[in-house]
């Protein structure tokens, strides 16, 4: 009997930590969330620097390699959103979960948690300086005169709000914030692109290899490849966005979820291709790695794109720290035994916060480094994880369509890890030269 009982106070103290816990809290989102959360994280201001890798890859393998990373992250996020409750009455509602069922308890974790926390992490501190980059730009462009700030006060001006922001409880709460956010992906997506057609074709284009060796040329390429693989990276917040959505066995939350991912995926390539085709188009092989610099003027358009880069990336930021919050949160409620509280929400987050911000300013030369550690953990996560599972789960027939299918995934995604890195590291070294700490 006091079996029972115990075990009916502990389903209970399940039921809070979950009431509690930012991901499982409210299960009532729409399938039109489920799109504009997931174009939200999605669509970086990396969308920007498309142009450059086109201008690294070429022509035909650049389009190729765009359309390629399309089709095969549209095919693992459906496995994804397959596999969510692929076991009956019960719901994986983070991707360590999926692991855990896929790889086992202990392994699952220590496969999938690194790169999750590596990819969320990382994505945070890019943000940060990426926010504080382009409120500077603002600044900058609408008043050429003024004092200039240093990048390192822009950030912590940046950082500001989302000390406020980030003690929205769960998803759903943050829905206004994730749907301006994807609508500002469009817009400057489409400012973008639009004003370098409306210049014309710089006069004396070149769409040549920028490098003069057949080396430079060879690791630009990789670099090029993992700009292009990092510009698909939203399957770390997927299961945690669709465990937001209500399920009955009658209706399962994949149907709506689906809908919204087919939605998400339409901006998407409204947002990739037309930037990075008539980005290279116009500056050819001159182009800078964000196209929002190769457009100086009108200074006030590139002023209005830079704003709408910020508040997309106040969006993103949430999306991706939501799911950090949850392993926080779940670590220390969980293992820890601590009690949910605002109190240890507020000091967690805030915390966590202020670390991203304090990394951002200590790092400003990061986005070379994400590049290289992109290729680690983002290609797995993104390309190839979800087929591996697909493979450990279903068991189809060897040699069979599904079979080859995830078995091609698998071997480019693998080949993607081992050479976006490459190319990122040698970028670092030939920068590192003039880097500095707290610059």
């Amino acid at each position: 009997m006091v079996a029972g009982t115990l075990s009916d106070a502990e389903l209970e103290r399940q039921k809070q930590i979950d009431d509690w816990l930012p991901i499982t809290s409210s299960r009532n989102a729409k399938w039109w969330y489920s799109a504009f959360h997931n174009v939200t994280a999605m669509v970086g201001a990396g969308v920007l620097s498309l142009p450059f890798a086109l201008a690294e890859l070429g022509w035909g393998p650049g389009i190729a390699i765009l359309i390629m990373s399309w089709v095969i992250t549209l095919y693992t996020l459906w496995q994804m959103v397959e596999m969510h409750e692929m076991v009956p009455g019960k719901r994986f509602d983070r991707y360590h979960e999926l692991g855990q069922h896929a790889f086992g308890p202990k392994l699952g974790l220590w496969i999938v948690v690194p790169q999750q926390v590596i990819v969320e992490v990382g994505v945070c501190i890019v943000y940060m300086v990426t926010g504080g980059k382009s409120l500077k730009k603002v600044h900058d462009l609408l008043c050429p005169s003024c004092k200039d700030i240093k990048t390192s006060y822009w950030i912590m001006i940046f950082a500001s709000c989302h000390f406020v922001l980030s003690h929205l409880p769960n998803f759903n709460s943050m829905s206004g914030i994730s749907l301006a956010a994807a609508i500002m992906s469009l817009s400057y997506s489409t400012i973008a692109w639009t004003a370098a057609a409306h210049k014309g074709v710089v006069p004396d284009v070149d769409y040549s290899y920028k490098a003069t060796t057949t080396y430079g040329t060879m690791f630009n390429f990789f670099g090029g490849l993992g700009e292009v693989a990092f510009a698909y990276a939203g399957h770390n917040v997927v299961l945690e966005i669709q465990a937001t959505i209500p399920s009955t066995p009658e209706k399962p939350s994949k149907g709506p979820m689906w809908k919204g991912v087919v939605v998400a995926y339409i901006v998407v390539a409204l947002c990739y291709f037309p930037v990075a085709i008539v980005g290279f188009y116009v500056y050819g092989s001159s182009v800078e790695d964000n196209i929002l610099i190769s457009l100086e003027k009108p200074a006030w358009l590139i002023a209005a794109a830079n704003l709408f880069v910020v508040v997309h990336v106040i969006g993103s930021y949430q999306v991706f720290a939501m799911g950090v919050f949850d392993m926080i949160e779940t670590f220390l409620v969980m293992k820890m035994k601590f009690r949910p509280s605002f109190v240890l929400r507020f000091v967690t987050r805030t915390t966590y916060v202020a670390i991203t911000m304090f990394i951002g300013i200590a790092i400003p030369f990061f986005g070379g480094l994400l590049g290289f550690f992109g290729g680690f953990a983002f290609a797995p996560t993104t390309y190839f994880l979800p087929c591996i599972m697909w493979l450990a789960i279903y068991k189809p027939k060897p040699f069979g369509l599904s079979w080859c299918v995830n078995w091609v995934c698998i071997v480019l995604g693998v080949l993607l890890m081992i050479l976006a890195p490459i190319g990122a590291l040698r970028n670092i070294i030939l920068q590192a030269k003039n880097y500095e700490f707290f610059s």
